[in-house]
């Protein structure tokens, strides 16, 4: 049918509504990866949209303001900067309206053609189990709907769901072995030829400041940052620190990290006699800040240690990745400060926090030169004054003479932020070092979970003899002034460990770290590993060889499929043209136009000795095919197969 034809044709309730579901399917796992008053507010869109368009055409006027309001919410939301998440989000925009065109039979496989590209596109922003069953579910309807709107063309009435299912079934299964060959031996790259575009929308995470106030989103999200399982025993749940940015620069209300100090060579360690061996599963951050243990003893291929002691990766961590580390414990880290990075270490910003300074000039004169009694005071300070709790207000100007004289209240990064410019204004080079602090150990797979509200914030001082040692002074808040936990923020009052003792927890994460590391994980490294048994080795020399031979089998299998489909299916049929094709190599060929009897007649006049077999054939074939059933077929399809010219 032609494109005017196919325009013409009405759609019935039935075709109607399965286009719509199908397009509904499709933009689900889309609106689920983008933030959720976006995602919500597109739904409500469609919905409406589709409910309007089911009794009468929607006006232009109406379509154009639908498409200026959510183009101007992207933009609210997320931005001007370009990103894979805002494709995605205009993407999702078209599709809510796209409904609005839905009257033909032309209409719904656009709309449902094009509501295709949502699942795919939600690969760009989640990769998870969740959304790969919510893409197939789309998928599959999209295929049935399309099935039906085919019976819709060609006038006739849709079979029953169960006959749809099962011709969908045998296409799926014809499928399905050759996207898992091609998952399994399609070569892989060790990198990407082209990197995909970074999020306009960054995700919670670690970042590269930190403001007192800022983190309260990031501290009350229990979603995984990275799993952790440990060759051996693993430390202490106390001293699982995991290093990230280190900050050095202060402007009275922001700490950042100095770039220029990262790019120096890393200074001298002397590790403790401990070491810790593990595998880090890090998920998706878009950020390159590897977070490790303590300090890593080994740096792996594709990452690099700053000065700071910090792991960061050549490419952004777009993606779920695996990564083998060994640390330890410093012993002696940096003991020779450079003049340079000791005034940067003691570096404060003018015309801030009088009393903080007056304080600390107080304690030097008191301490003289014992700078560990000056960090002792400010400890003991702190367990006697000070309490835990997320319920902050943001800080005016002096926000370290207001937490340390007013509120006294606040969480790790208000304790850090106070703790280093104490120490700085009392003459101790101090830096503000993030990461994450702790974890939960998974029993069913002997991993430890680090999640995202395990964010954290602590201090390193520089003593004399020692170099760079850690203190956390959040961690000095006495256990009875501890007013606001996170679990009690995520879950309302030990929801959270009541619900990893169920199991629930614990078993959902399980199965995630399958999936990544069966399927997200599978990568060119893994490919080789899974070759080298057969022989095959994936070295750079051997891709363009590989790529061109995978193509030409998949080109060849392509050819062949399509081929097996152009075949007659009838085996009775098959048999005659096959008979018919053996005539032709002596010039007798059957002629398309030309009845089974007469072409018969005409061969046996050309060859008399053919007359009686193949005279006796062509009547059972016509009889078979046009007048006396089909009874005897199989014994007429072997005949036919053994008759020769």
């Amino acid at each position: 049918m032609s494109t005017v034809a196919a325009r013409a044709v009405p759609l019935d309730a039935g075709s109607r509504g399965w286009a719509l579901a199908s397009a509904g399917l499709a933009l689900l796992p889309l609106l689920a990866t983008l933030p959720p008053a976006l995602g919500a507010g597109f739904a409500a869109t469609a919905l409406g949209v589709a409910a309007i368009a089911w009794w009468f055409p929607v006006p232009g006027w109406l379509r154009v303001l639908l498409t200026l309001a959510m183009l101007m919410a992207v933009v609210a939301v997320m931005g001007t900067h370009p990103g894979r998440d805002t494709g995605s989000a205009l993407l999702a925009a078209m599709l809510a309206i796209k409904p609005a065109e839905l009257r033909s039979l032309r209409d719904a496989r656009s709309l449902v053609g094009f509501a295709l590209f949502a699942p795919f596109a939600a690969f760009l922003l989640e990769q998870g189990p969740m959304v790969m069953v919510a893409a197939l579910a789309a998928v599959l309807a999209g295929l049935l709907t399309l099935q039906r709107l085919a019976d819709l063309e060609a006038s006739i009435a849709p079979p029953a769901l169960g006959a749809r299912l099962a011709t969908l079934g045998r296409l799926v299964a014809i499928g399905l072995p050759l996207a898992l060959v091609a998952f399994w031996l399609f070569p892989r790259l060790g990198s990407p030829l082209w990197g995909v575009p970074d999020r306009a929308v960054a995700q919670l995470g670690l970042s590269d400041s930190m403001s007192p106030g800022d983190w309260v989103d990031l501290m009350v999200d229990d979603a995984p940052a990275m799993r952790v399982q440990f060759d051996g025993a693993a430390p202490a749940a106390d001293q699982l620190y995991w290093r990230g940015p280190v900050f050095m620069d202060y402007d009275g209300r922001t700490w950042a990290r100095a770039r220029w100090l990262e790019a120096l060579p890393p200074p001298q360690v002397e590790s403790g006699p401990v070491r810790w061996r593990y595998q880090l599963d890090v998920e998706a951050s878009d950020r390159r800040d590897l977070p490790a243990l303590d300090l890593a003893t080994s740096v792996p291929e594709g990452a690099h240690l700053t000065h700071g002691g910090s792991l960061v990766t050549g490419q952004s961590l777009s993606a779920p990745s695996r990564w083998l580390l060994q640390s330890a414990a410093p012993v002696v880290f940096e003991p020779d400060l450079r003049r340079t990075l000791r005034e940067r270490a003691l570096a404060l910003p003018d015309g801030f926090d009088p009393r903080t300074r007056a304080l600390a000039r107080q304690w030097r004169a008191e301490a003289g030169s014992d700078d560990a009694a000056i960090i002792e005071r400010a400890l003991a300070w702190i367990r006697a004054d000070f309490g835990y709790t997320l319920d902050t207000a943001l800080p005016g100007r002096d926000a370290i003479d207001e937490f340390l004289f007013q509120t006294r209240r606040g969480y790790c990064e208000h304790f850090s932020s106070a703790f280093t410019v104490l120490m700085r204004a009392a003459g101790i080079p101090a830096r503000v070092v993030t990461g994450y602090a702790g974890g939960y150990r998974n029993p069913l797979g002997d991993y430890w979970i680090v999640r995202k509200m395990d964010a954290h914030a602590w201090v390193e001082v520089w003593l004399d003899g020692r170099g760079w040692v850690r203190i956390d002074p959040t961690a000095a808040v006495a256990p009875e002034r501890i007013y606001d936990t996170l679990e009690q923020r995520v879950a309302g009052g030990g929801a959270l460990e009541g619900l990893a003792l169920g199991n629930v927890h614990d078993v959902g994460d399980w199965l995630r770290r399958g999936w990544n590391d069966l399927v997200l994980g599978f990568d060119a490294e893994r490919q080789q590993a899974l070759l080298s048994p057969l022989g095959l080795q994936l070295a750079p020399a051997h891709l363009l060889g590989l790529f061109v031979a995978f193509a030409a089998l998949a080109l060849a299998g392509m050819i062949w499929l399509l081929a097996r489909g152009e075949r007659e299916r009838d085996p009775l049929l098959r048999a005659w043209h096959r008979l018919g094709r053996r005539y032709a190599t002596l010039g007798l060929g059957r002629a398309a136009h030309e009845p089974a009897l007469a072409w018969a007649e005409r061969v046996i006049v050309a060859h008399p000795a053919a007359a009686p077999e193949l005279r006796t054939l062509s009547q059972r074939f016509a009889d078979a095919r046009y007048s006396r059933g089909n009874g005897g077929t199989r014994q007429l399809v072997k005949d036919l197969r053994r008759h020769r010219p």
